[in-house]
């Protein structure tokens, strides 16, 4: 039955259209409100774009001269026997060092030991077998967090091995780096990170990031892109959920796999899958 609305009051139900289009209200809502410091919407803004990685790194790594040569976003590394990860950006330089940016709003989700462990990752899948260890480029693991995880009131906080008995750096080409998205000041980091905190373009200091932001805020076409990607995350949330579901019912053992697919709504080939990936 169709709503009808009579007074400001709402009675039966929303009809198909309507529910789509209080769900597109609720994205464009949603929308306005995104920061570059919301993950989503920076890996969807850094998507392919070098010029827009290429300043926030010269930046934090206070190299102006730094050229990005490939982007990518959201990379799955897969670990076959352990836990895998996904990288929020992945960027070449052309030197050919890797550089891992990651985007944290949680200081739990920052953590000192994921910052080794997505550098651990990145190593093992940089070398192709046989190849030699001195082959192994340099790396980066660079986390922009929202608040000062570390708690010195400084911008950056760069990591480094080093000798313990002379301070002289180990140089083994892995770097870890904490950048302190609460900074603010007369620099430009202290600018970077006052845009990475706006939700308005025309409040942003660097007109690259600035220029990328409006594209998907203000633009039919970027709105478009935008609005498919909630959707798609929206997707992705509730087959993971469900996901969960043929899990415990699999670590039940009293499911047979027809019942698991009728109650999770994924295909039997999905549940054989997890059964054999998760081991029940």
């Amino acid at each position: 039955m169709e709503i009808r609305k009579q007074k400001g009051k709402q009675v039966g139900r929303l009809t198909v259209t309507e529910q789509i289009d209080q769900k597109h209200q609720e994205d464009l809502q949603r929308l306005r409100g995104f920061r570059l410091l919301d993950d989503d919407f920076l890996t969807k803004c850094f998507e392919g774009d070098t010029a827009s990685i290429e300043l926030v790194l010269q930046i934090v790594l206070e190299k102006p001269d730094l050229k990005v040569l490939d982007v990518r976003t959201q990379v799955f590394v897969e670990n076959l026997l352990n836990r895998s990860v996904r990288l929020d950006i992945l960027a070449t330089d052309s030197t050919g060092a890797k550089l891992n940016v990651e985007v944290q709003r949680s200081d739990k989700g920052a953590g000192r030991k994921r910052a080794r462990y997505n550098a651990s990752m990145m190593d093992a899948n940089l070398l192709k077998k046989g190849e030699d260890f001195d082959k192994l480029p340099e790396t980066w693991v660079i986390f922009i967090t929202e608040n000062d995880v570390m708690e010195k009131g400084l911008p950056l906080y760069p990591i480094e091995r080093c000798f313990l008995g002379t301070g002289e750096r180990f140089e083994d080409g892995s770097h870890i780096l904490y950048v302190n998205g609460a900074y603010r000041g007369d620099t430009p980091i202290g600018k970077l990170m006052h845009d990475f905190s706006c939700t308005d373009a025309a409040d942003m200091y660097y007109r690259t990031l600035a220029d990328r932001v409006r594209f998907f805020k203000e633009s039919k076409e970027g709105i478009e892109i935008m609005c498919r990607a909630m959707e798609d995350m929206r997707n992705q949330t509730l087959k993971e959920g469900m996901k969960e579901v043929a899990l415990r019912m699999l670590a039940a053992g009293k499911y047979a796999l027809e019942e698991i697919v009728n109650i999770s709504g994924l295909s039997l080939e999905e549940v054989k899958q997890l059964k054999v990936d998760r081991g029940v």
